[in-house]
């Protein structure tokens, strides 16, 4: 449910009915995790006041602030990293034929890539991955998908591990998306899925890829963040991963910074997650992401 949902289903139960005042500090705290200063009641009371500014519009306005992205206090890392992931998916380039490794999305048949806002039109996107018995327990669903329509193209769903593409043929996709999926398969299979994309990649065709950052990770804990990883890499070893399967790394950025959390040598959550978006200092961040391309010199006609 979106933030828009949320505010228009609270108005419906009585949002309407509070006062100016009482809107504004509702939608404050809700949003801003603070009471209104002197500014906020200047700018927004009017308008509330006199009708022409609703409190869903407040809201909007709000969320749109430079405020809004480093709110003091927010906990939920995990929502926190699925807005900024869905910012890079969104920055990801327009793409005709799409391989998303490992994009399903538990309770949405429309995948991971649609769900996170990929904003262009595509031919075909084909999801592939494990079938449920061979699924941790954590990403099982009750039924398998085979093609969904959504408003963007068709999306496909193939059941096999991605680390055998083989069924592919060469050059047949424009770009592959690896969302939070490196990181669950060993090593050498990450090298094995790397080539292959580069295989099934056309000429100058790209990848995009996000992955926990192991020595933050590693300051928020001991083990691996999630049970079902198997490697979590340092950005130097992604690069390293990248070069041996010939792509060019065009953009590296991290997404959400952990600077502070760095600097004091202990794991803040409320730190992590306050710091959402795409970072340039790409090795203080909770994730790694990049955009990657394949040889271009025989780039045939761009999507």
């Amino acid at each position: 449910m979106t933030l828009g949902q949320r505010l228009r289903g609270r108005r419906r139960r009585g949002l309407a009915g509070l006062s100016p005042e009482q809107a504004l500090s509702a939608v404050y705290g809700l949003l801003l995790h603070r009471e209104p200063d002197a500014h906020g009641r200047q700018a927004y009371l009017p308008g509330l006041r006199d009708g022409t500014l609703s409190p869903v519009v407040l809201a909007e306005r709000i969320q749109a602030s430079a405020e809004w992205w480093t709110v003091v206090g927010y906990s939920d890392l995990s929502s926190s990293l699925h807005f900024s992931r869905s910012v890079f998916v969104r920055s990801l380039p327009k793409a005709r034929r799409i391989l998303d490794l490992g994009g399903t999305a538990l309770g949405s048949s429309q995948g991971a890539m649609v769900l996170m806002g990929y904003p262009y039109p595509f031919e075909q996107l084909v999801v592939v991955d494990l079938p449920q018995d061979d699924r941790n327990d954590l990403y099982k669903e009750d039924a398998e998908r085979h093609v969904v329509e959504t408003d963007l193209g068709p999306v496909h769903y193939h059941y096999h591990s991605m680390t055998d593409l083989s069924s592919y043929p060469d050059a047949s996709f424009d770009l592959v998306y690896s969302g939070q999926s490196i990181e669950h398969v060993t090593v050498a299979d990450a090298d094995k899925v790397l080539a292959e994309v580069a295989r099934v990649l056309r000429p100058g065709g790209y990848l995009g890829l996000d992955t926990p950052n192991a020595p933050v990770c590693r300051l928020q804990q001991a083990g691996f963040i999630d049970p079902d990883h198997d490697y979590e890499y340092s950005h130097a070893e992604m690069l390293e991963k990248f070069g041996g399967a010939g792509f060019e790394v065009l953009e590296a950025k991290g997404l959400n910074h952990a600077g502070r959390s760095l600097a004091k040598g202990e794991f803040s959550v409320q730190d992590v997650a306050s710091q959402r978006g795409l970072f340039a200092d790409i090795e203080s961040c909770y994730l790694l992401s990049y955009l990657c391309r394949t040889d271009p010199a025989t780039t045939e006609e761009s999507p």
